[in-house]
């Protein structure tokens, strides 16, 4: 029957045609109007720190080699064959005070010292042959003295002659100049003596010179002799560093000295300061550092001086500082000897100086710190450097203690800006360890 009537099947499309109209005017019935989004202030994070106001210890970097305290240069004093070496006399040994080190042939300064000892002894019998016979002329000249007077008085009463008078003066001004013939001669020995002493003295130090000892404990340098091998007096022997103490000239800028005496400008430097206490007057704890790629060795050193000049073209200063027994302090694998030519790191601490204001040297940029006011809003504060070292600066003028500064990098920076902080204690730490002086 529907065959017969197709416009029934037309209508069957009408229902569901207008179930679909009516689905979408109920969706737009209770559809809301849209609501305008209102668009707020950027923000920009940040990482920020209070400014620390600290203790702070100053430090002045430098650098320079090991050298001995000491070195002995080994001089033949006397000429001849090298007839004894120590079994250990090899570059870089070390070997111990008082050591014989060397001996040279000593046969001819022992007989030299033997033949001025015979003489000094021949000396002591010449004197007391001398003192004898002064005795024995000068009993021959009071007999000489007696004879003479008795003839004078036979002659004034005519029982002798002029000639028997002269006689006897004649014998009593021969006997008198014998006398002093041996008085002079006894005058003379005691310069005869000190000559003869002196060559005995001598000879002694000759015949001791033959022998070289180690004066301190010291390692051998710079050796060329051999057993059998003639040596000229004055001839240079060996060499020997001293390995109780080891001495470091580094070189450090003047700027890094300065900073380690700011606020001591008032101080009065004396002539005692000058001569002795000028250690003492510094105040300077010094360390050496020796970079052994993956570790640092350090030792505690002590400040001897300062250098006699500054070098013309770095502008640099030399200060000496000193390891006492670098030997004794050696940790196998960690730290090892202080050697001759080692090129090492000093550290100078001064002394604490109170109440600095201490940033990191990343947050001041071209003599401007960022700070977060109390609106947490960018503010650009112009501050003056009293001076630097290492990752800190020291701010003289521009910031005081606990003000918010901006550590992060900004770009662009706004001044007026909104920020949202976070403190950065992590950096905030390493100000504290930089200000104790651990660079």
């Amino acid at each position: 029957m529907l065959n017969k009537h197709p416009h029934w099947r037309k209508l069957l499309i009408l229902p569901p045609v207008a179930l679909g109209i009516l689905v979408l005017m109920l969706m737009a019935g209770n559809k809301q109007s849209p609501v305008k989004a209102e668009r707020g202030e950027p923000t920009k994070l940040v990482r920020i720190i209070e400014t620390p106001q600290l203790e702070l210890i100053p430090v002045a970097e430098g650098y320079g080699s090991i050298q001995p305290a000491r070195v002995w240069s080994a001089v033949a004093e006397v000429s001849g064959r090298i007839v004894e070496l120590h079994p250990r006399l090899r570059d870089g040994e070390i070997i111990s005070q008082g050591s014989l080190l060397l001996r040279i042939d000593p046969a001819d300064y022992a007989l030299n010292l033997a033949q001025a000892e015979a003489e000094l002894a021949e000396l002591e019998v010449e004197q007391a042959n001398a003192e004898a016979s002064l005795s024995i002329e000068q009993r021959s000249q009071k007999i000489a003295q007696r004879e003479f007077e008795r003839i004078t008085k036979l002659a004034a009463k005519g029982t002798a002659s002029q000639s028997d008078v002269d006689d006897a003066e004649r014998n009593l001004l021969n006997s008198r100049n014998a006398v002093q013939n041996v008085t002079n001669s006894l005058a003379l020995i005691p310069t005869k003596r000190k000559v003869l002493e002196a060559k005995q003295t001598q000879a002694g130090r000759d015949l001791q010179n033959t022998s070289v000892y180690a004066p301190f404990n010291l390692r051998v340098a710079n050796m060329g002799i051999e057993v059998d091998q003639f040596v000229g007096k004055g001839e240079m022997l060996l060499e020997g560093d001293a390995v109780d103490r080891v001495e470091v000239i580094a070189r450090f800028p003047m700027s890094s000295l300065r900073r380690l005496f700011i606020g001591r400008e008032k101080t009065a430097i004396t002539a005692d300061i000058l001569e002795g206490n000028l250690a003492q007057f510094v105040a300077f704890q010094p360390r050496v550092r020796l970079d052994m790629g993956t570790t640092i060795a350090e030792w505690e050193a002590e400040f001897v001086r300062f250098s006699d000049n500054v070098d013309p073209e770095t502008r640099t200063m030399g200060v000496v500082v000193a390891v006492d027994k670098p030997f004794e302090k050696v940790i196998p694998g960690l730290r090892p000897p202080l050697s001759k030519g080692m090129f090492v790191q000093v550290n100078l601490q001064g002394k604490p100086q109170p109440e600095r204001i201490v940033l990191p040297r990343s947050a001041i940029r071209d003599g401007v710190v960022y700070l977060a006011d109390e609106q947490n809003r960018l503010r650009r504060q112009p501050v003056e450097i009293l001076f630097s070292q290492g990752e800190i600066s020291i701010v003289a003028k521009g910031v005081e203690a606990g003000q918010k500064v901006v550590v992060s990098d900004l770009v662009p920076a706004v001044s007026g800006m909104l920020l949202q902080t976070i403190p950065d204690e992590a950096m905030a730490q390493a100000i504290k360890n930089a200000a104790r002086g651990k660079l």
